[in-house]
């Protein structure tokens, strides 16, 4: 069995919510896998397809464009830990129904655009829908509404579901969009984020906290200040920090690398496409393996795997067989935080408080997000060679790897 962390605040609080009978937890979960699918393929993988024909359109330059994104990502890092507060004192069913009824008319308006200006307060407002309906809201729902034993089931059938997102919305997107056009794409793309609306509103009924524990929650959170006095806490986020940071980098500029090394463009793109099959894998494994040995151990492993196979990428990247092997290494790992990061602060601490320690953590894992691709690029133009920006990656996965290992004793 998975042996859990030293607690620093009071063991024992498993929610603090009305109680869920099983088959209401069944039905929650089953509704979060399906809403954080529809959610990240039309909030967030959908842009990337969008991002040609907006530009031509709007006469923009991809550039500017594709920082009409980063201004939506650096939004949900803004709005993390207000966000993390109210789905504590408050619950998830008021603010991911808002956020998903904003997400579906948000797209209609993209819809709409023709200037760069507008396009950027639209991709800030689905910045804001993102956070309030996405991954950390519906980890907060379902650590509030099961126990510890099952807890890592109900968030792995959520990111397996939502783990195809990229799978069926980015072909989706495309064939709408060829079909279409990007505008109509939209209206139907709005259509699918409207259906999540009633799924939040009547599947999440009786989530919320009771009275009891509403007014409990408004008193200064002892545990929200031992957490961010305890070593552990900071090793998690430097670990977790330097982990997406290198997700980020290895994502960007897998494909440009490949080419790079005389490998087809078509090619090039399977290979990186395989990541979010490779996710789903990790996360069964990662799940199977807390049955004998820590959480930390095993995210610390999969880190220090991934850490390996980006060292050995460019070694071998003329080879077929060497790309392939060292992306299957990579890929592993690819979806391994964001299992092991609400499972490990659910062991450590008050899980009344998850969503503000949540919050904490996805500000600087969502700059890291945001700057590292930046900051591998720059790399690759200094030294003319992918071959540091894979050491880069490779660098920040054994810090991960470290820092994790790390708190299981922090």
């Amino acid at each position: 069995m998975t042996r859990p962390a030293t607690r620093l605040v009071p063991a024992g609080v498993t929610g603090g919510h009305e109680t869920v009978t099983p088959a209401r937890r069944t039905g929650i979960v089953a509704a979060l896998a399906i809403t954080q699918t529809i959610g990240y393929g039309t909030l967030y993988y959908a842009f990337a397809v969008l991002l040609t024909p907006l530009a031509v359109d709007l006469h923009a330059s991809t550039t500017a464009v594709t920082g009409a994104f980063t201004a939506s990502v650096l939004t949900g890092a803004a709005l993390a830990v207000p966000v993390g507060r109210w789905l504590d004192h408050r619950g998830g069913r008021a603010l991911m129904t808002g956020g998903s009824a904003a997400g579906a008319l948000l797209l209609v308006a993209l819809s709409q655009v023709d200037r760069l200006w507008q396009l950027y307060l639209v991709q800030i407002g689905i910045g804001a829908a993102a956070a309030a309906s996405l991954y950390e809201a519906a980890f907060a729902v379902v650590i509030a509404v099961t126990t510890a034993e099952r807890r890592s089931r109900a968030l792995l059938a959520i990111t397996v579901v939502a783990g195809f997102a990229s799978s069926v919305f980015l072909p989706l997107t495309g064939w709408l969009t060829d079909a279409h056009g990007w505008r109509a794409t939209l209206i139907v793309l709005a259509v699918l984020q409207a259906l999540t609306v009633p799924l939040h509103a009547f599947v999440l009924r009786g989530s919320a906290p009771s009275r009891t524990l509403r007014r409990a929650s408004q008193a200064p959170s002892r545990g929200v200040r031992a957490a961010l006095t305890d070593r552990g806490f900071w090793l998690l986020a430097i670990g977790f920090t330097a982990h997406t940071a290198a997700i980020s980098a290895f994502t960007v500029h897998l494909v440009a690398a490949l080419i790079s090394w005389g490998h087809r463009p078509a090619f090039a793109a399977t290979i990186a496409g395989l990541l979010g099959a490779l996710s789903v894998a990790g996360r069964l494994i990662t799940t199977g393996l807390q049955r004998r040995h820590r959480t930390t151990t095993i995210t610390a492993t999969m880190f220090a795997v991934q850490a390996a196979a980006a060292l050995l990428l460019p070694i071998a990247g003329a080879r077929t067989g060497g790309v392939i092997g060292a992306v299957i290494g990579f890929g592993l790992g690819f979806g391994v935080a964001t299992l092991a990061k609400p499972i490990l602060l659910a062991e450590r601490y008050d899980t009344r408080r998850y969503a503000t320690l949540a919050g904490a953590l996805v500000v600087p894992m969502t700059l890291a997000k945001a700057t590292a691709p930046l900051a591998a690029a720059y790399l690759h133009t200094a030294s003319g060679s992918y071959v540091s920006v894979f050491a880069a990656v490779a660098l920040c996965c054994a810090l991960a790897a470290t820092m994790i290992a790390a708190a299981s004793s922090g």
